[in-house]
């Protein structure tokens, strides 16, 4: 028998499914910031005031960018859990395709603007010359993971619409432990300091992504993910973003 994630939140004891969902989301939300707050240890530690002062000059853009596609992905949950909720498969599945599709495409054209401008966002920001050529480095590596980035935070959103929190915790930790292994891997051993905690990083976006990609396509009810099914639904797409 197949294991499955979703919580029924319609059916059954409210506060138990409650709990059931919410403690997951909020092990998941910790474990970013824990895994962030890892990169800027390693570095501090083992590679030097300077790199640890440049990848400190990043953390407001890093966390702007976060915060706004977490924000445009909880959309995508909402538009999605509405057509589950009304029972329309054929909607579900054109809202999981539309959210994919605007992963892929946001992740890519946001790596191209990050790459180009992560100076000059540095710049505005009255980033310190000494530091500034490393912080643009660890901008333009860590840009080149925003497709990443996108994709799993969409792929959860789809999971997250139907009750599924656990699996996206689980992705997040193993893509995390990754991370911090990496951090120290390439730092310590290779003696890549800002660029190797950025290329750890991206690497890390990039198996919770791909992790989360597997479950949708494996899934079997109308959140089954179809590459061939992939097309902008306009009008998804702006309920998403309102």
């Amino acid at each position: 028998m197949k294991q499955t994630y979703s919580i029924d939140m319609i059916n059954g004891p409210l506060l138990k499914n409650i709990v059931l969902f919410a403690v997951p989301l909020m092990f998941t939300n910790f474990l970013q910031i824990l895994f962030n707050a890892a990169d800027t240890i390693v570095v501090g530690k083992f590679a030097g005031e300077t790199a640890l002062a440049a990848v400190g000059a990043t953390g407001s853009i890093v966390f702007l960018i976060t915060s706004l596609f977490n924000g445009l992905a909880t959309g995508s949950n909402v538009v999605i859990a509405r057509c589950m909720g009304i029972k329309k498969d054929e909607l579900i599945s054109r809202a999981v395709h539309t959210s994919i599709f605007v992963a892929l495409g946001g992740g890519a054209i946001l790596t191209v603007i990050g790459f180009i401008f992560a100076r000059s966002f540095l710049i505005a920001m009255s980033t310190p010359k000494d530091i500034i050529d490393l912080s643009n480095l660890y901008m333009q590596i860590y840009f080149c993971g925003s497709l990443f980035l996108l994709v799993y935070d969409f792929g959860a959103a789809i999971l997250r619409s139907k009750g599924d929190t656990q699996r996206p915790l689980y992705f997040l930790f193993a893509g995390g432990i990754l991370n911090v292994v990496l951090n120290l891997i390439f730092v310590i051993v290779f003696q890549m300091s800002v660029a190797g905690v950025a290329i750890a990083t991206v690497v890390s976006q990039a198996v919770s992504a791909c992790l989360v990609l597997i479950a949708l396509v494996k899934e079997e009810d109308a959140t089954h993910l179809d590459f061939r099914k992939l097309r902008l639904d306009e009008t998804i797409a702006w309920d998403i973003i309102k």
